[in-house]
């Protein structure tokens, strides 16, 4: 079964291509075939994307009509082993393509959002091997769809490596940043670290190379992901003191959410539990300072509220001493 399957693959990859250059205007058939190559059928291997990356490497219409050949690619596609690879280009654009593409990727489509890459229903039913490896392709697009929406909100990928002065560059960007503004940083990070706690157990395609491909794309994110959650921690540890309500209210929320994630970030990324650890640490310790000082502020409250109450008592009582006893009783 598996031999036909390769078969049947590679005539479906021989017939795309001859189609592509059939029908393709002459300025575009290299970026298709640059796709169609990149993301075929058989999933003995990871793509080969150093002549698509290459390509982008150009101008902006070159750029902007790769995207969107790997897009059509990616929708019109059914099989679990291309809409992966497509994926997998898609996530390697996004980590080391060149600005340019990077750029065309990030406007595709203009609005992004939920469902930004349309595949929450996919479902290659072939074989066993096919709905699980569909299951791997539905949350592999959410956790793309997340990385962009983070990366957006952040101003730049935050999976991508960066130079030391680039780092020192976005330490100053974040202790600018407004109390709001920060929190809302560390909320995205939160929403893409919940993303990564729902990747399948791989336990299943332990010899599916492109599975192993992924998880190792994930790793060196959740890296970077986790890097930049502590670097926003430590300057949060900073501003407890000058949090309004509302904000401390909001933090303590993303803090146990981020606590929730740890553990299973620590059982995907083994090798990253040291610095898993840090951070969980930190969370936790900033989210019980929050915690202790409203305790701490609902007590004077209640404080307060008593000896306000104990002030206006003698007043009361000096009011009753001069009232004029009668015999009925009564006082006037």
């Amino acid at each position: 079964m598996g031999r036909i399957t390769a078969i049947m693959g590679a005539i479906k990859d021989k017939a795309s291509q001859s189609k592509a250059a059939l029908l393709s205007n002459p300025t575009t058939i290299s970026l298709h075939l640059a796709v169609l190559r990149a993301t075929t059928h058989s999933p003995s291997a990871p793509p080969d994307l150093s002549a698509l990356l290459s390509l982008g490497n150009s101008s902006r219409a070159t750029a902007s009509a790769l995207i969107s050949s790997l897009m059509d690619r990616l929708h019109r596609t059914g099989d679990s082993t291309v809409a992966l690879k497509c994926l997998l280009t898609i996530h390697h654009v996004i980590n080391r393509g060149p600005f340019i593409l990077q750029d065309q990727l990030s406007i595709f489509p203009a609005t992004g959002g939920r469902n930004y890459l349309k595949l929450s229903a996919f479902r290659d039913g072939a074989s066993a091997a096919t709905l699980t490896l569909s299951a791997w392709v539905r949350f592999y697009a959410r956790y793309l769809e997340t990385l962009l929406f983070t990366s957006r909100i952040l101003g730049y990928f935050v999976s991508e490596s960066s130079t030391a002065s680039e780092n020192l560059g976005r330490d100053e960007t974040i202790s600018a940043l407004l109390n709001q503004d920060l929190i809302r940083d560390f909320d995205s990070l939160v929403v893409l670290i919940e993303e990564t706690c729902k990747a399948p157990d791989s336990f299943l395609l332990e010899s599916n190379k492109l599975i192993h491909e992924i998880m190792r794309l994930l790793s060196d994110d959740n890296l970077s992901v986790v890097d930049e959650t502590l670097s926003r921690l430590t300057e949060l540890k900073q501003r407890m003191d000058c949090l309004s309500f509302g904000d401390s209210v909001e933090l303590a929320l993303a803090l146990k959410r981020f606590e929730d994630c740890t553990e299973r970030l620590s059982v995907l990324f083994t090798e990253q539990k040291p610095s898993i650890e840090n951070s969980s640490s930190l969370a936790i310790e900033l989210r019980q300072k929050i915690e202790t000082s409203r305790v701490c502020k609902e007590r004077r409250s209640l404080s307060f509220g008593r000896k306000c109450e104990s002030a206006r008592f003698p007043a009361r009582v000096a009011k009753f001493e001069h009232m004029v006893r009668l015999s009925s009783d009564k006082f006037l």
